[in-house]
């Protein structure tokens, strides 16, 4: 066996849920639930960074943009919340449940980037344009973290294929 026969892309990848927990997965309403408000947070991601985006180039609506960004970060917290409840649905544990690890992980990040967006709005700690900015790196690390989900959510998909319904190279 070469020394390329060791790598990652050899070895079988393991399952991301378990037969008991695809089962549990498949019976939660809370997947409903996920499945309902990530395109709904999407939508108003897109709407809000177009907001701020036109107040950035332009100067105009700078209200507009920030009730754009609070309405997202109530959003997000509705999604981690109820994404919360659906991996103890799932995995059995609130947070950070290993097929789950860092898609949480990069989830705090932007949790503690939307919420410092919050306290600097409240607390005036910063000028119009450092609140825009901080929105933008807020919504930077947002679709990084969507992005995992989405690969997260094919790969489930995937993985729930008949072997031979897989296109070729779909899991390595």
């Amino acid at each position: 066996m070469g020394r390329q026969d060791l790598g990652r892309r050899n070895r079988p990848a393991s399952p991301l849920y378990t037969a008991e927990e695809r089962s549990r997965r498949d019976a939660s309403r809370w997947t409903l639930v996920q499945g309902v408000l990530a395109p709904v947070q999407f939508a108003i991601f897109l709407v809000s960074l177009g907001l701020v985006l036109r107040t950035l180039t332009t100067g105009e609506g700078a209200a507009a943009a920030q009730a754009s960004v609070v309405i997202k970060t109530l959003a997000l917290y509705a999604i981690m919340i109820t994404g919360s409840i659906w991996e103890k649905d799932v995995f059995g544990r609130y947070l950070f449940a290993p097929a789950f690890y860092w898609e949480d992980m990069v989830s705090m990040l932007v949790l503690a980037l939307h919420t410092a967006y919050l306290a600097a709005l409240a607390t005036g700690a910063l000028g119009e344009r450092g609140l825009l900015v901080l929105a933008l790196t807020a919504y930077a690390t947002y679709v990084i973290n969507a992005g995992q989900f989405v690969l997260k959510l094919r790969a489930a998909r995937l993985e729930s294929m008949p072997q031979r319904m897989q296109p070729a190279g779909a899991l390595s």
